[in-house]
């Protein structure tokens, strides 16, 4: 994978000419597809997600529709907050089924449905997808078309996940060189950056969490900017930057490039403690917790070739600090890493997910640690959670 600042220089000065639609056989810039009447249409109303005309995979790449279920007991398919730490293998190994996965949550992004649905943590009514919004799922008995089947709370008012899919977008664009994929998608990156927009209520660059579990830690509150939501934006701006260079949207580019400027300093003041960052801005007394997911922007970046989000010494000082207090002190290491441990050194038990180990989360902080050298901690945080699967109190 080349660097993503060498892949955006060779093209930055590139006149984007012509590339041709394999949907209607016009040749357009790439820019017009994501400006042209048609998308600033849908901007404003979105298609019907039952119009089965946009889920069309009438292109020369069609492997077909794929779905899975994050487990037996979540039968839902396609969960996209976990996808976010399960599709590097689907990338590495069936790349064609992963881009089909990113088309089919392109094209839901640009959707709307409208029928009511009731959530049931705070017991309001929303519809069912949000124009703009990434959907939590692609359902569960009409898969595709009637998506989010996951309803605790409003997804729509997540602040994961329209990050999350910008990233894995530019992730998958950036292995595998795919032009045509990166034209595909390009108008849904586009309006899921941009729904972003009405959640950095300060206008700091930076998006704010709202005072409930808004994001994949769905029973762990969240106020104000959180170093989880808030390092995956900071990740989704420069990867959103990148992409909109090579695709030719300058305009884009440089805003997302603004925005990063901006949100970037504010986000160390906010949460920078200076040995790792806050779990969140607010004052709760979980605020100053240490979340092992703290840097899955970063892990983001670096395993897309793009520069690092901070310094290489914050970077280490964070993942140090998670290694010696997530890692080390639940069974010695023999466990992953929890997701939350107050600087005391007791795990945070403010909610069932805030003391639990996740896999998917333990190997992500364990890449991380490899991606900023620190290969000795990556391997022993990995083997922990492979040994409580497998081998002590798992399936081995």
């Amino acid at each position: 994978m080349r660097n993503g600042q060498d892949r955006a220089r060779e093209l930055e000065n590139a006149v984007v000419k012509e590339t041709e639609d394999k949907i209607n056989g016009r040749k357009r810039t790439v820019v017009e597809r994501t400006t042209d009447s048609t998308y600033e249409s849908n901007a404003t109303t979105g298609h019907n997600c039952v119009d089965e005309n946009i889920y069309g995979h009438d292109n020369d790449d069609d492997v077909g529709r794929f779905l899975y279920l994050e487990g037996v007991e979540y039968i839902m398919w396609c969960t996209y907050d976990v996808h976010f730490y399960a599709s590097f293998a689907l990338l590495e190994l069936f790349p064609r089924i992963e881009l089909n996965i990113q088309r089919d949550f392109a094209r839901a992004v640009l959707c709307e449905d409208g029928r009511k649905v009731r959530f049931l943590a705070e017991g309001n009514w929303g519809i069912r997808k949000v124009y703009g919004a990434v959907p939590h799922d692609l359902g569960t008995h009409d898969p595709w078309y009637e998506m989010n089947a996951y309803n605790i709370h409003d997804t729509s008012k997540w602040k994961d996940l329209n990050p999350k899919f910008v990233l894995q977008v530019y992730r998958d664009f950036a292995a595998t060189g795919d032009l045509q994929f990166g034209i595909d998608v390009w108008p849904a990156v586009r309006a899921a950056m941009e729904y972003m927009d009405q959640f950095d209520r300060d206008g700091d660059g930076l998006i704010e969490n709202d005072g409930f579990p808004d994001q994949t830690y769905d029973t762990w509150t969240v106020h104000g900017v959180s170093t989880y939501c808030g390092c995956l934006w900071l990740a989704a701006l420069q990867a959103a930057a990148a992409m909109a260079l090579e695709l030719g949207d300058r305009d884009f580019a440089e805003t997302c490039k603004r925005k990063f400027l901006k949100a970037k300093p504010a986000f160390e003041e906010k949460l920078w403690n200076g040995s790792y960052f806050n779990y969140d801005s607010g004052s709760s007394g979980n605020s100053k917790s240490i979340q092992a997911d703290q840097l899955a922007g970063q892990w983001y970046t670096a395993s897309s070739g793009l520069p690092s989000l901070f310094e290489d010494s914050k970077i280490k000082s964070a993942l140090r600090k998670v290694y010696d207090f997530n890692v080390m002190k639940v069974k010695g290491g023999r466990m992953g890493a929890v997701n939350g441990m107050h600087p005391n050194g007791k795990v945070d038990e403010t909610c069932m997910q805030s003391r639990e180990v996740w896999t998917g989360v333990t190997y992500g902080v364990a890449a991380t640690m490899i991606l900023a050298g620190m290969e000795e901690e990556a391997f022993t945080t990995a083997e922990g959670i492979f040994l409580a699967g497998w081998s002590e109190d798992g399936y081995g």
